[in-house]
């Protein structure tokens, strides 16, 4: 015969597991906060999203592996979605309204993580991408000489 496959559902259980007890865990900070600069760092492998005030003190933060995506899941659109809802929920908790949005990385995960926070209500003042990009680079290498 031949060994059969067994299907695992339980996976997303562990998912909500892990936002709900990310969510009940910054609930014990209670500071208020009216604008809010939210940090969006989108990789090929994976996203992270953060939430600080002007002053660029960090209220939260989250990233698709904390979430408990594991491997190339982790720079999907999807994951970083689900991190910006995550992000979004903690903000609401807190009282923001208005956000600056700055955006680094050349992931897929940058323009999905942005509507899955705006999604929750936020007004959005501004969009900064701040992607580092090499005016010249390093030296090439010298040619191959056969």
């Amino acid at each position: 015969m031949g060994k059969k496959k067994i299907v695992n559902k339980g996976s997303n259980v562990k998912n909500n597991a892990l936002r709900s007890r990310m969510i009940s865990k910054s609930s014990k900070k209670r500071r208020k906060l009216d604008t809010g600069v939210l940090h969006i760092q989108s990789t090929y492998n994976n996203t992270r999203v953060s939430l600080t005030d002007l002053n660029g003190d960090l209220f939260f933060t989250s990233s698709a592996g904390s979430l408990g995506f594991k491997g190339a899941k982790k720079g999907t659109p999807f994951a970083a979605a689900k991190v910006g809802e995550v992000v979004g929920e903690l903000a609401l908790g807190v009282g923001l309204k208005n956000v600056e949005i700055s955006v680094k990385g050349v992931g897929s995960g940058r323009e999905s993580a942005i509507r899955s926070f705006i999604g929750k209500g936020f007004d959005i003042l501004s969009i900064k991408d701040i992607t580092p990009i090499p005016h010249n680079g390093p030296k090439a290498r010298k040619p191959r000489r056969v």
